[in-house]
């Protein structure tokens, strides 16, 4: 009798978790369907690798001068996809801090959490300003640091769909980055905020 609770229990968890990923997956993937920012993000990634790989200055002038029409493009969309994920429930847009997926954990205990729709603003006001390049960057510099501003909102999709080592492991794997490495090479801006809301340190 016991084991077969346990069984039952065990199956329920699985059922409820399935359940909690596949709401979370429907609802962020019926906005971003409205937009092509990962195909931007793909093209961008070749884009720097064939900038920095560039031996003729000229031509790698000309490379960085193609991806700022795109980075802007990018930055756009995302700042529209923020706006409109803004206007989802908030009951459905809580994410947990806890390492591992526990089915509505966020609901339930929703002070464990944060709201997924502030980090994507923190995301597009991060990606906006690196492109405006208010701060100097040399293209190579701009480059790296825009680079892990959209690794690091990539993450932040994946944990809220996830959880945060879903995430983290996502990332490595994608982009051969640890999450703290992201976390350090975005700019002080988005770092402060984005840790500020989720409530972490740099090493955690």
């Amino acid at each position: 009798m016991d084991m077969l609770l346990l069984l039952a229990a065990a199956l329920g968890f699985a059922w409820a978790k399935r359940k909690d990923q596949s709401e979370r997956i429907a609802l962020l993937g019926n906005v971003l369907t409205r937009f092509d920012i990962e195909k931007l993000m793909e093209s961008l990634t070749d884009g720097y690798l064939r900038a920095l790989g560039e031996e003729d200055a000229e031509r790698q002038t000309q490379v960085w001068s193609y991806l700022e029409v795109q980075e802007q493009t990018l930055s756009e969309q995302f700042t529209a996809f923020a706006t409109e994920f803004a206007t989802q429930d908030a009951a459905a847009t809580r994410v947990s801090r806890l390492p591992v997926a526990l089915p509505y954990a966020a609901r339930w205990w929703p002070s464990a959490g944060f709201d997924v729709r502030e980090a994507f603003a923190v995301h597009a006001r991060g990606i906006a300003s690196v492109i405006e390049n208010q701060a100097g960057l040399s293209p190579k510099r701009r480059a790296f640091t825009l680079s892990a501003e959209l690794f690091l909102m990539q993450h932040t999709c994946h944990w809220y769909c996830r959880s945060k080592t879903v995430a983290s492991a996502r990332l490595l794997a994608r982009h051969k980055t640890a999450y703290q490495q992201v976390l350090q090479s975005v700019s002080l801006e988005t770092r402060d905020a984005y840790l500020s809301l989720a409530g972490q340190s740099v090493s955690s």
